[in-house]
């Protein structure tokens, strides 16, 4: 079974990569590629997509400069404001010049959250990660997905990845519907990682079973992907456990199931070069 991680964040405390200006609070602890590619080994893990992290803000040198360094392990998901006229031009630079397979967008559910909703924002930006064939990732909770239906009905042709079940309240039937919903698009995908998050229990998170279980049946296991989220789950769950919950214990899921869920449903999003044909940049 290919096992490929679909959502996990990188940095190091390094003066070649600042964090970006509006970061009051950076991390003093790294998230190194090294020690990520350790843990891929231990766990049987292939390859992983690499999502930029908040504290970078756009610019997204770290992880394109992880991706050109080990090409054969990892792939990468960039950032750019969705607030800036030049949006789009941003996504090509980093698709074109850096080789980024996908850009992440972060609407929050009040104000501050409604550029989300306003086509001239959002058309240029889902038009060329159209154009270039890229999925867009959402990190939002569920209020905000009548928005994202708005636009998938305008852009239809564009992979579109909702990481951690928008965060879905477990006792929610309100807010899953919404969720539930977005499965009449054949070209969303849904993260069922966040496991941990939203539990009000301890491992192996039973109470939200019932939640993934929904998202399963809805989306089918090949529109449908786990995650680890590392490091940010850590204080929660060890890297271990977001892959173990899947794969051992969540009883509805078949083995062929499984297959695409650990691994073959991000393959049918994301490519990585084979290492027979890639210079690997020291």
């Amino acid at each position: 079974m290919r096992i490929i991680d679909p959502h996990v964040h990188v940095w190091k405390n390094d003066p070649k990569f600042p964090w970006a200006k509006e970061t009051i609070n950076p991390p003093n602890n790294d998230a190194t590629p090294e020690m990520l590619l350790d843990l891929m080994n231990k766990n049987g893990v292939e390859k992983t997509v690499l999502v930029q992290v908040i504290h970078y803000r756009w610019d997204n040198s770290f992880v394109s400069h992880t991706v050109k360094k080990y090409p054969h392990k990892f792939v990468g998901v960039g950032r750019i404001n969705p607030e800036d006229p030049s949006a789009a031009d941003h996504l090509s630079y980093w698709v074109e010049e850096h080789g980024l397979q996908g850009m992440r967008l972060s609407p929050s559910t009040d104000s501050s959250g409604n550029w989300f909703s306003q086509p001239d924002l959002m058309g240029p930006i889902f038009s060329r990660a159209e154009k270039h064939n890229i999925p867009i990732l959402i990190l939002t909770k569920p209020k905000r997905l009548p928005d994202l239906t708005n636009i998938l009905d305008q852009y239809s042709d564009v992979d579109v990845v909702v990481d951690h079940m928008a965060d879905c309240p477990i006792n929610d039937r309100t807010q899953r519907q919404l969720l539930i919903d977005l499965a009449r698009y054949p070209r969303v995908f849904i993260k069922i990682s966040h496991t941990w998050s939203i539990s009000h229990k301890q491992y192996p998170w039973v109470d939200t079973y019932d939640l993934v279980e929904s998202v399963h049946q809805s989306f089918g296991a090949n529109r449908i992907m786990w995650g680890t989220d590392w490091p940010v789950c850590l204080d929660k769950a060890s890297y271990t456990e977001t892959l173990s919950v899947v794969r051992n214990e969540m009883p509805f899921f078949t083995a062929d199931e499984l297959t695409w869920v650990l691994g073959r449903t991000a393959l049918r999003i994301w490519s990585w070069p084979s290492i027979e044909t890639t210079n690997i940049v020291s």
